[in-house]
């Protein structure tokens, strides 16, 4: 395809799951089953297939917007305590350092002093929801870091330099959890929290983008008590993924498009479109 005729891609803010529970027996056993099936849903719900993918994953924090450039990423098993055969899961999908090099140029023209890394593989936040969505794993796939600062503004600017992307057939996803708070999980006192800010957070994606991206970056006080107590304090690194592609949506206006019940709380999807 041309630029001329790649029809605009969307960007998502996913929930990856917990560790590789797409892949292993939970308790109740149907627990991510929803989730599971939202995320076979996407590629069905896109406008043409990806040219690539950016991912920006929760588990990936750097001084600086980095990425990987290798041309064949091995995978980062970072998570503990799960079953052994998760720790042979493969997704052999390719990297994309030439679009390394685009999103380089994009993010160093913002401002920022991109890095990339050919040594890090895709990390679970990446290869987890990705095996799920794309299982061929034949789409380039380009990871992306959220910033150590934690800034939400910042955050929301990166996302605005990768936006040209969406019109060269490129789909940038970031995947986190709408809710992050780890004691939450599995305790009933946790769901009207976990409900009031999936609904702030409803609210707020459909907003015209100046007010949605102002209280996007002014999440933590604008969403009342439940903000905080869905994302404590220096731990917001699974919400910040939204940050980044409400960015890349430009005036797009975002819906949540899945919201499902596990564990006790709510956790959602929210795309732009």
């Amino acid at each position: 395809m041309t630029p001329a005729t790649t029809p605009r891609m969307p960007t998502l803010f996913i929930p990856h799951g917990a560790g590789p529970c797409f892949f292993m027996d939970w308790h109740p056993a149907d627990a991510w089953d929803k989730t599971a099936a939202y995320l076979r849903s996407i590629p069905a719900s896109l406008p043409a297939r990806p040219q690539a993918i950016v991912l920006v994953t929760a588990h990936w924090l750097a001084p600086q917007p980095s990425m990987g450039s290798a041309a064949q990423p091995g995978l980062l098993f970072d998570y503990g305590g799960f079953p052994p055969h998760t720790y042979e899961l493969t997704y052999p999908a390719p990297g994309a350092p030439l679009l390394a090099e685009r999103a380089s140029g994009l993010l160093a023209g913002a401002g920022f002093a991109p890095v990339q890394d050919g040594a890090r593989g895709y990390d679970h936040g990446t290869f987890i929801p990705l095996k799920v969505a794309f299982p061929d794993a034949d789409i380039p796939v380009l990871q992306l870091s959220l910033l150590q600062s934690l800034d939400a503004a910042a955050h929301i600017r990166m996302g605005q330099a990768l936006e040209p992307l969406r019109d060269e057939g490129v789909l940038i996803i970031g995947s986190g959890m709408s809710y992050h708070h780890m004691r939450g999980f599995g305790d009933p006192r946790a769901t009207a929290i976990s409900t009031a800010f999936d609904h702030w957070l409803g609210e707020t994606v459909a907003l015209p983008a100046p007010e949605r991206n102002a209280r996007l970056a002014d999440w933590a006080v604008a969403s009342g008590p439940a903000g905080r107590l869905s994302h404590p304090p220096r731990a917001e690194e699974h919400l910040l993924p939204l940050h980044v592609v409400a960015g890349a949506a430009g005036d797009s206006r975002g819906a949540k498009v899945f919201t499902d019940r596990v564990m006790a709380v709510d956790i959602s999807a929210i795309r732009f479109d």
